[in-house]
């Protein structure tokens, strides 16, 4: 899972410098532009990739760890 939770990463990383979008001026619903919308959309990506990973890629030796003291 580590090394899917690494290429996910990466991936955020390339299609944050959306080159394709700087120079476009059309507006997604009448009002936010195309390249707003496609940084707010690369959010929600990071937010959910970031609790994938707490969830799914998180070392299990370390929860629990304040309980067991």
């Amino acid at each position: 899972m580590r090394g899917w939770s690494i290429v996910a990463l990466v991936a955020l990383m390339a299609l944050h410098q959306d080159l394709w979008f700087w120079a476009d001026r059309s507006l997604v619903m009448d009002f936010i532009p195309v390249g707003l919308a496609y940084h707010a959309g690369i959010s929600l990506a990071a937010t959910g990739l970031w609790f994938a990973v707490a969830q799914f890629a998180w070392p299990a030796d370390e929860v629990g760890e304040e309980d067991a003291r």
